[in-house]
């Protein structure tokens, strides 16, 4: 029987420097499907030309950041009144209590998504080959529907895939890891697939990766991979830990054994234990 597929996805790109130098070490040694570009980053334009030159066949996509400590790429005076994205807790709250529903919020929303896909069109001089979210945001109501609008009326039918979150509760139970987490984020994602569907948007089968940045990490992926349908969704954030990462984002010795381990002999011979390869 032939292997089933996996797309294991490196998120963050162009985060921080050792973020990028690790996931172009990872592409052009054929240890990933491909990688979501943080575009609001001062160092998406730089970090850009290197991705242009990753091996035939790897993806490049749009990782959609609406929160963290970096700024929108233009003016978001009534959800960014301090020129900065705010904490995820923050648009859970704004999202769940319909406040994006507004006129205002919508024109914001809408305009920094636009602004995001074009400075990614403008910097590889094409479409990204999929779209996901940083924290996973692009599954909010408020956000989600806005972001299918966009890809709808911007890409012909079928081209650009969306990551789908959503995951059988059975299947996450019995994987056991950052169970709650992964419940709740399932739990956002429900629909997504349909709602794509109807608007000719492709996503993925099945997805993993979800835990608390803590513990042995070859033996979380064995788990991440076990029981995944064919045309799934691995996401990993690796990178070389560096200073900026650290005035950046908590998560930083976490990727390091990431990348420890992607770049190992282990990763390929765990992906044929478990009966996939990389698509």
């Amino acid at each position: 029987m032939a292997p089933r597929t996996v797309r294991v996805i490196a998120d963050d790109y162009a985060l921080s420097p050792g973020v990028s130098a690790g996931i172009l070490e990872l592409a052009r040694d054929g240890r990933l499907s491909g990688t979501g570009a943080m575009v609001p980053s001062p160092r998406w334009r730089a970090d850009a030309a290197a991705l242009r030159d990753t091996p035939a066949g790897f993806q490049t996509g749009v990782h959609l950041t609406l929160t963290g400590a970096l700024s929108p790429l233009g003016p978001m005076p009534g959800l960014c009144p301090g020129g900065r994205f705010p904490a995820l807790g923050r648009w859970l709250l704004l999202s769940h209590a319909g406040w994006l529903s507004g006129r205002t919020a919508r024109a914001e929303l809408a305009g920094e998504i636009a602004r995001q896909l074009d400075a990614f069109e403008h910097a590889m001089g094409r479409a990204p080959h999929f779209i996901d979210g940083h924290q996973h945001l692009h599954l909010l109501p408020g956000i989600r529907p806005l972001l299918l609008e966009e890809m709808a009326r911007r890409y012909p039918p079928g081209s650009v895939w969306l990551r789908d979150c959503g995951e059988p509760p059975a299947r996450i139970g019995a994987r056991g890891v950052a169970t709650g987490k992964a419940l709740f984020i399932a739990l956002l994602a429900r629909g997504l697939a349909r709602q794509a569907a109807a608007r000719s948007i492709p996503t993925n089968h099945g997805f993993s990766g979800i835990y608390d940045f803590t513990g042995d990490f070859p033996a979380l992926m064995a788990r991440f991979l076990s029981g995944l349908p064919d045309g799934s969704v691995v996401m990993v954030h690796p990178a070389r830990p560096d200073a900026e990462l650290a005035a950046l984002d908590p998560v930083v010795g976490a990727r390091g054994a990431e990348l420890a381990f992607l770049s190992a002999p282990a990763w390929p011979a765990a992906l044929a234990r478990a009966g996939l390869q990389l698509g």
